[in-house]
């Protein structure tokens, strides 16, 4: 009975992860695919702690050493959540596209993009002391 019900569950998992993907009445934006997805997903889960340095970079930045200090921290925490939980939802969805996820932010219709933006935890914009992109590697538009 145990194993019967493995199998179901089993079955239905399998269906539930290809039947949208073969439906041709969804509207995919196929510009990111199901596996930049679940590389997004398990880098948002690696590196989501990353978070806590980078958003005190940002709020310095933008307004100064003591909101770094208190509300950058905060937003830090709240992000490294965020990030937490949008890496592990796309692990377990990479192999369907999901509503409202399309690469651009403006567009709608089904995708593979992000649901947290920026979709990287670092990024071009967020790489302090150019620790992840050298100056001399990132052409940057003017």
């Amino acid at each position: 009975m145990k194993l019967s019900k493995k199998f179901l569950l089993t079955g239905l998992l399998i269906c539930a992860t290809f039947v949208p993907m073969s439906c041709p009445a969804v509207d995919v934006d196929t510009e990111s695919g199901p596996l930049e997805k679940l590389g997004r997903g398990v880098a948002n889960v690696a590196f989501g702690p990353l978070e806590i340095l980078i958003r005190p970079y940002d709020v310095n930045k933008d307004k100064g050493a003591i909101a770094a200090l208190t509300y950058g921290v905060f937003k830090g925490i709240a992000y490294v959540i965020a990030r937490e939980c949008v890496g592990v939802l796309d692990i377990l969805t990479f192999p369907m596209p999901l509503p409202g996820c399309t690469d651009d932010p403006l567009d709608v219709g089904w995708g593979y993009g992000p649901m947290l933006r920026p979709a990287w935890v670092v990024d071009t914009d967020h790489n302090a002391y150019n620790f992840f992109y050298d100056d001399d590697s990132v052409i940057r538009a003017q």
